[in-house]
């Protein structure tokens, strides 16, 4: 019902050419007084979605640095549909208002006793990663453990009725984590509320440097013609994602550019039911376009090929109607190849004061936008340039294991001052001032601020208090020492 997830070894020092050697360093400062800390992940599958991804990268490098880190996945067997039921949870936290029947939160609870039997106590902190395993706490007994429970989910408008049905679950935490201030749910009941984006791994095979005649073969062999241009989304097979959208302005731009190929790159998962129906919707829509390909990790479309498309595409989209965070745009703004995105989630983090591509809210939009960007490569280059640089600044898995060790150090109260390297690109936790829209520590000099409320907030950028502007009360939501970027 738990299952161990083997990560093998990393290196901390392998990074140093992507951050420098100052963060790193940093880092080791910040891990030194947690040597030998039990921490313990806990999520729904080890491969397929950001969240195996991060775990695959990052609890390696936590060993690295000293601390006793294990990852496990939670594993119920299908025979009674637990994550049919927790993708239902998963969708109504973003806001579908179906509900779930009493029968199904019978069987959540059930399920998730069985697994919670599994589960030892013998850790310092417990990090548990989205619905899933949400209800450990509860039904296994805090024990001296310190809980977190890290949100990867858009949850800012979710179906009251399925969040009040998990409020007591989540009452048990010593803290939640979210990836945007406004992705806080309202009447949340946990006391701390931290703000940490995600980030991408620079070496993982997935995004390590590869050149562009290895790309190019690697293409070629699965069948696309890399002379022609090429339009990419790399994501989940998940009607947020909203790939009969990028179809549908796919289709557009073939309008005016007949040579246009499209691929969509989809990962399949076993906590993502789901999948398999949007998949079969996308397969019909394919049917009598040879320009059109679909390829999934279960047809030998991995790390490597999705590293190859993402580089040498021409642009790749991610047109979500709703988001959690969407890696997927850093991992292609870090190759150098320019995207089109919904505004959704923290996609606008990714592509704010006008780097790394355009944000559209249509199908039309999107295709005006692709076509802008096939029409002038130069211009195109210098946005994706541009978007390269913010994520080698904030995206990149130093910054996320500072945050996350200084999250850790606090909680069992092993915490040094933070270094000097972190301090630009490092989240605000404890209390500490922080941008209300993205986390980031900041400082009164910020030139970027508002007032709201009688209270003067401050951001990092520009897009970040553009954010604020739109809609400031969800960015509010979190206990108020740690919801403001500064004083009044």
């Amino acid at each position: 019902m738990l299952q161990g997830v083997d990560v093998g070894r990393q290196n901390l020092d392998s990074y140093r050419a992507c951050v420098g050697d100052e963060v790193v360093e940093g880092l080791r400062t910040l891990a030194a007084p947690l040597r030998g800390a039990r921490v313990l992940h806990v999520n729904a599958t080890p491969y397929g979605g950001g969240v195996a991804e991060i775990l695959r990268s990052e609890v390696p490098l936590l060993r690295d640095l000293g601390l006793s880190v294990e990852w496990k996945t939670i594993s119920p067997g299908e025979e009674n549909g637990f994550f049919k039921i927790t993708k239902a949870i998963h969708n109504a936290l973003q806001g579908d208002p179906r509900g779930l029947r009493d029968e199904d939160w019978r069987i959540y609870r059930e399920t998730s006793a069985r697994v919670a039997a599994f589960l030892r106590d013998d850790y310092d902190v417990v990090i548990v990663h989205d619905p899933q395993p949400l209800a450990l706490p509860l039904l296994c007994g805090r024990g001296d453990a310190h809980w977190v429970w890290r949100c990867h989910i858009d949850s800012s408008a979710p179906n009251s009725t399925v969040w009040d049905r998990l409020s007591p679950y989540l009452a048990e935490f010593d803290a939640a984590v979210f990836t945007l201030g406004a992705f806080v749910p309202p009447r949340i009941p946990v006391g701390r509320v931290e703000i940490i984006p995600p980030a991408i791994d620079p070496l993982s095979p997935k995004n390590m440097p590869i050149d562009a005649s290895l790309a190019k073969g690697v293409l070629d062999w699965i069948g696309v013609d890399t002379g022609r241009p090429l339009l990419v989304q790399v994501s989940r097979f998940d009607r947020w994602k909203d790939p009969l959208g990028v179809i549908a302005a796919y289709r557009i731009v073939k309008r005016e550019i007949p040579e246009v190929q499209l691929a969509l790159v989809g990962s399949m998962a076993l906590d993502d039911p789901e999948g398999w129906e949007v998949y079969r919707e996308i397969s019909v829509s394919d049917t009598d376009d040879p320009d059109m390909f679909l390829f999934t990790n279960l047809t030998g479309v991995g790390n490597i090929e999705v590293n190859a498309f993402q580089r040498h595409a021409d642009v790749v989209i991610q047109k979500s109607v709703r988001e959690g965070f969407g890696l997927v745009v850093s991992e292609a703004l870090w190759k150098g190849t320019p995207v089109v995105a919904g505004r959704a989630g923290g996609i606008p983090l990714q592509l704010g004061d006008g780097v790394g591509g355009e944000l559209v809210d249509s199908v039309e939009q999107c295709a005006d936008a692709v076509l802008r960007l096939l029409g002038d490569p130069a211009a195109a280059r210098t946005l994706a340039a541009g978007g390269t640089v913010l994520v080698r600044e904030r995206f990149l898995l130093p910054r996320l294991l500072g945050d996350e060790l200084r999250l850790v150090g606090d909680l069992l109260g092993r915490r040094p001052a933070a270094p000097a390297a972190l301090a630009g690109a490092a989240s605000g936790t404890a209390g500490e001032p922080r941008d209300p829209v993205c986390g980031m520590r900041i400082t009164d000099g910020s030139p970027y601020r508002r007032s709201h409320r009688g209270r003067t907030f401050f951001f990092c950028s520009r897009s970040c208090a553009g954010q604020f502007d739109a809609d400031p009360e969800p960015f509010l939501r979190a206990p108020a020492a740690a919801a403001a970027g500064g004083g009044a």
